[in-house]
């Protein structure tokens, strides 16, 4: 059965980044002018008093963000990925992470689901910049149930993180019931044929797909891992050992993203044959979410006839 749409994460960033500010005088929201967009705009109308917009000059906004952090406030960053991670990089690197600044980049608009944008601002590689980057942790919510609680987690936390958010409503993953914790990885589906493991908002269309592959005798087992940075070791070697087979999907590049972080862990504590199913080595097209999802191989049904290739091909 496909699981039924969430709301939208950039409405669930705005909602709940401004209701901890109810809370904690310290957060304030810093916009690249886009707050429309990102819905940063319902913490501007909820504290005009702690909302600067920054226009579109996001090298300065980083760096704004990294002086408020040494005054003791709590940063939050309203822009698309492609303005948050590509276009401030050196900022990040030397006043951000160098230094361990308390500056949450919560950036929008993350992997094929841009609204249409352009191609200048679909950024695939976002995850394996972010994981690179010394002291940087780097988190992908599923849905909006698990993207609330991360952003709870994200001020609460004391250091630089990186929150990878999607622009539209996605399918919901979890009932209220989920619990998301740092650093941990979560079965969402047991199997026995073949390890699925994913991340982000991919992470529900591989439960989808994983249905498709019973339907054609494929008892997978599915792990969502939200946490690529720092990746849960154990879950994934427990993962990898329950079916001895283990294939990867993922919005984004296979090069250094989840594929790569897995592959890194097995190959140290359980070696073990990873294919990786994403975006190739490729600048990709802007155009509506299903057919990217379709043309890219990752909704649920291009997910699963890859999964039944690689495992007909064998070893």
């Amino acid at each position: 059965m496909t699981l039924p749409m969430g709301r939208p994460m950039r409405e669930i960033f705005g909602e709940t980044v401004a209701e901890l500010a109810n809370h904690d005088p310290r957060i304030v929201m810093l916009d690249g002018d886009v707050g429309s967009s990102t819905r940063a705009d319902i913490f501007e109308k909820a504290h005009p008093d702690r909302y600067l917009q920054m226009g579109i000059a996001e090298q300065n906004m980083l760096g704004v963000a990294a002086g408020m952090a040494t005054m003791g406030l709590i940063p939050f960053i309203s822009t698309f990925v492609s303005f948050a991670v590509v276009r401030p990089l050196d900022q990040i690197r030397v006043l951000i992470a160098q230094t361990g600044a308390n500056v949450k980049i919560t950036a929008g608009y993350a992997g094929l689901f841009t609204g249409q944008t352009g191609m200048s601002h679909i950024i695939v590689d976002d995850l394996a910049i972010m994981r690179a980057m010394p002291g940087m942790v780097s988190i992908a919510p599923a849905d909006d149930v698990e993207a609330a609680q991360v952003l709870r987690w994200a001020a609460a936390y004391e250091g630089p993180c990186y929150v990878r958010l999607v622009r539209d409503a996605t399918q919901r993953l979890f009932d209220e019931e989920y619990e998301f914790r740092f650093g941990q990885a979560t079965v969402v589906r047991e199997g026995t044929d073949v390890t699925l493991m994913s991340t982000g908002s991919q992470t529900p269309r591989v439960v989808d797909a994983a249905d498709l592959l019973a339907a054609e005798g494929i008892d997978a087992h599915v792990l969502h891992v939200p946490t690529l940075k720092p990746v849960d070791v154990a879950a994934v070697v427990a993962a990898a050992d329950r079916t001895g087979r283990v294939i990867t999907v993922e919005e984004h590049s296979v090069i250094g993203g989840l594929g790569g972080a897995v592959a890194e862990t097995l190959s140290q504590h359980r070696p073990t044959r990873v294919d990786r199913i994403g975006l190739q080595d490729e600048f990709v097209q802007s155009g509506p979410n299903d057919a990217l999802l379709d043309i890219y191989g990752l909704s649920a049904t291009r997910v699963t006839e890859q999964v039944l290739r690689i495992l007909r091909a064998g070893d």
